[in-house]
């Protein structure tokens, strides 16, 4: 961070603010009339100017306010932002938005999702490994029709998975009930998460030991397997990105519909709230943008990602405090975690290295 003094800093947090409340770039006079601004326009104007100079500041056209850069968003978030605590009265209204202890796991993501979009105004996304937590209660190998057999695998968490395959001949019911008395011994009960590729492995050379065209029903499991251990990741309000002024238009198209870079930041996103920014992610399809997210546990495990994306002007110190209070609910929620260790504090993970 380039060495700023504490007026320069307290202003900067200032133009910050009013630019969030307001839209408009913001003037030398607006900053001195604040209470807590307690010099001259003239000395304003002078720290905006090597604010800008330092790159924290920008001047939009010709206009005789300015804006705060990502620069500037993120030393405001990481160093000058005093976050605003939940009301009583907020939280009981994102309880009553969220679910109870009877909501299914993945209901209570969805409803999440649906909260955040409907008081942010942004978009909600979600990355969900919960069915990785569950275990394979069933796996059905059913004909369909000439060498043609479909594998059903469903999870106690109610995940259904199925995959066509193709052998080279027709099974026998010796051999179809051989497969399924296999299977049932080894995959039943077992966790998704505990699926290694070694077990897998062993698997297909024991079924192959007894008969080798019967791997391929193997080998279909293991890519079930695989598609059941993967992240869903899903994003909803995207109309709301598209009615923002702020974004581009055709970029946030490319992104609804491909998601682009969104899998891969939130792979590398840590415990605590993160902030992250378009511009700091050449991958991330959407440049004028903030992403803000936090894990989500289940039984001391990271289970998901839950946050919202929007452009850089949104009211971080509300928005922060609901995905964190909502990322703290779920995991006590889903764990039957003391409601104690929701505490409402925040801890903003720095993403630069």
């Amino acid at each position: 961070m380039k060495i700023v003094n504490d007026r320069k800093l307290k202003i900067l947090a200032a133009v910050v603010d009013e630019y969030i409340r307001t839209g408009e770039p913001v003037g030398s006079k607006v900053i001195s009339q604040l209470a807590d601004i307690k010099v001259s326009a003239a000395t304003v104007r002078n720290d905006m100017a090597s604010l800008e100079q330092m790159g924290y500041l920008e001047q939009p056209h010709t206009s005789a306010g300015r804006i705060p850069t990502f620069s500037g968003y993120r030393l405001y978030i990481d160093e000058l932002m005093t976050m605003t605590a939940l009301s009583d009265e907020e939280k009981s209204k994102l309880d009553s938005m969220l679910g109870g202890k009877d909501t299914p796991e993945e209901l209570l993501v969805q409803n999440a999702a649906a909260a955040l979009t409907e008081l942010t105004q942004c978009a909600a996304v979600v990355t969900n490994s919960v069915p990785r937590f569950s275990v394979i209660s069933k796996v059905e190998v059913i004909p369909t029709g000439k060498r043609l057999y479909v594998i059903l695998l469903i999870t106690s968490s109610g995940n259904i998975k199925n995959k066509a395959c193709r052998l080279e001949f027709d099974l026998n019911h010796e051999q179809l009930e051989f497969f399924t008395h296999y299977i049932e011994e080894n995959l039943s009960g077992i966790s998704v998460d505990e699926l290694s590729e070694e077990m897998l492995d062993k698997m297909v050379a024991a079924v192959s030991a007894y008969m080798v065209s019967l791997s391929p029903l193997v080998k279909g499991i293991c890519e079930l397997s695989e598609d059941l251990r993967q992240q869903e990741l899903t994003v909803s309000g995207g109309e709301k990105l598209l009615s923002c002024d702020e974004l581009d238009k055709m970029e946030v198209v490319r992104f609804i519909e491909r998601k682009d870079g969104l899998s891969e930041i939130l792979e590398n996103t840590f415990s605590g709230i993160q902030v992250k920014f378009g511009h700091e992610n050449n991958s991330f399809a959407i440049g004028n943008s903030s992403l803000i997210v936090s894990k989500y546990r289940k039984d001391g495990k990271e289970a998901g990602s839950l946050g919202i994306i929007g452009p850089m002007r949104v009211d971080y110190k509300k928005i922060i405090p609901y995905v964190e209070y909502l990322t703290q609910k779920i995991s006590y929620l889903m764990s039957g975690e003391d409601e104690t260790t929701i505490t409402g504090s925040v801890e903003i993970i720095d993403p630069q290295p």
